[in-house]
């Protein structure tokens, strides 16, 4: 068999505990999104047998270079459940299958059925169809716009192969739903590979791990936390991470990517457990949003803004964000000298135009908070890129998220 198998990094990741950052709601009303993606919390929950390192979850991984493929000869009825964060509906499914590198290895005959009742039960179809060969981006509308917090796949045939199915890309759009949460989740956690302790202040998030001088910073939305870790050894020593609690917020399940690979199979699978609700530390962390902003404003003089949410393409700040601009209306009376610019940036969903306005009328509502809880407005300037200085890549759900963001500047 021709498979070029995808290699994880697990002996880097058993080094680095990886740990990333999120931003600001992602796209507009109405507007459909990937809710069979990794990167918006859906997971695996029974997956068939697998050739080596072609796991189920890279179906989800939002690249159409990586995918899955069947244990030899296993070729037929292989079935898959995954299971959204939410209850969404979705209204069409995309299916890629271009890379496939066996003949007549290709997945052909497909059934998808959902369910809200369990992994296990309630399903009704809502996708029955027959895929083009070596073919990407083969779009198909729901049959019935059903609701679904599973999704049952059968790959029932395929093109001719007596060893190998394979398919590259399974994805399904709906409209978000609005997240649960499971509380707060501070704490010390213990992972597969180590430890970590995060603080959670409103809906962003600040921690620290064990190694390299570790630090994490970001938010959670319902019980997805996106973050993005960071180390001292260099500028490739970052990167973004995603992971989705159990509905109690003791255990989770996720992955992470280095920086600029979030397009594609993610680089280690992380699982966790809650062992503290104390939070504990480390020497090089300051143990709040806060401190964190001051450090980084004192050492570069620019800082990003984690937890800043707004109403979707709205510049109204939604309530959960008033405590991490508290943290900030303390900086500012702590450091009574200090004038900052407020940067607002958006990702690349929309026209220019309209983007560039979001993002100032965003810089300014953050203005606008702060003046409230008493900073003087001569210390205070405000400025919208909107996506013209993007950290990360647009294609992607991480990349959008790192790019919807307010950043601080020191005179």
């Amino acid at each position: 068999m021709l498979h070029i198998m995808k290699q994880y990094s697990m002996v880097c990741f058993s080094l680095f505990l990886i740990i990333g950052i999120s931003f600001t709601p992602a796209p507009a009303a109405g507007e459909p999104v990937n809710m069979l993606s990794l990167q918006e919390g859906a997971l695996p929950v029974v997956v068939p047998a697998t050739y080596g390192g072609w796991h189920a979850h890279l179906l989800l991984d939002d690249s159409p270079n990586s995918g899955w493929a069947c244990e030899e000869a296993n070729i037929s009825n292989n079935v898959f459940v995954f299971e959204l964060v939410e209850t969404a509906t979705l209204e069409r499914f995309e299916f890629d299958n271009a890379s496939v590198d066996a003949e007549g290895a290709g997945a052909k005959d497909i059934l998808v059925e959902v369910s809200t009742s369990s992994a296990q039960a309630g399903y009704a179809p809502v996708l029955e169809t027959v895929l083009v060969d070596l073919t990407d981006q083969q779009s198909f509308p729901a049959a019935a716009k059903t609701p679904a917090r599973w999704v049952r796949l059968t790959i029932r045939t395929n093109r001719g192969s007596a060893k190998w199915t394979e398919l590259f890309s399974f994805r399904g759009f709906g409209e978000k739903p609005a997240m649960t949460t499971p509380g707060n989740i501070s704490g010390t956690y213990e992972t597969s590979y180590s430890s970590f302790h995060v603080l959670q202040q409103g809906t962003a998030l600040t921690g620290c791990y064990e190694y390299d001088d570790g630090l994490l910073e970001g938010t959670i939305e319902g019980r997805v936390m996106k973050i993005t870790w960071r180390e001292s050894g260099g500028p490739d020593d970052r990167g973004p991470a995603v992971m989705v609690f159990a509905p109690d917020g003791k255990t989770f399940r996720g992955f992470w990517w280095y920086l600029g690979r979030e397009r594609g199979a993610p680089n280690g699978i992380w699982e966790g457990k809650k062992i503290s609700t104390e939070v504990g530390g480390c020497p090089h962390w300051s143990g709040s949003v806060g401190g964190e902003l001051k450090k980084q404003l004192l050492a570069e003089k620019r800082a990003r803004l984690y937890g800043i949410l707004f109403d979707t393409n709205s510049s109204v700040i939604r309530s959960e964000s008033q405590p991490v601009l508290d943290q900030v209306l303390d900086l500012l009376r702590a450091e009574p000298d200090w004038k900052l610019t407020i940067e607002g940036h958006t990702d690349a969903v929309g026209s220019n135009e309209h983007n560039l306005t979001l993002s100032q009328q965003r810089a300014d509502a953050v203005k606008a908070n702060l003046v409230s809880g008493g900073v003087n407005e001569s210390r205070l300037k405000t400025v919208g890129f909107g996506e013209s200085k993007p950290l990360a890549d647009n294609g992607t759900e991480l990349g959008r998220a790192q790019n919807r963001r307010v950043e601080l500047v020191r005179e």
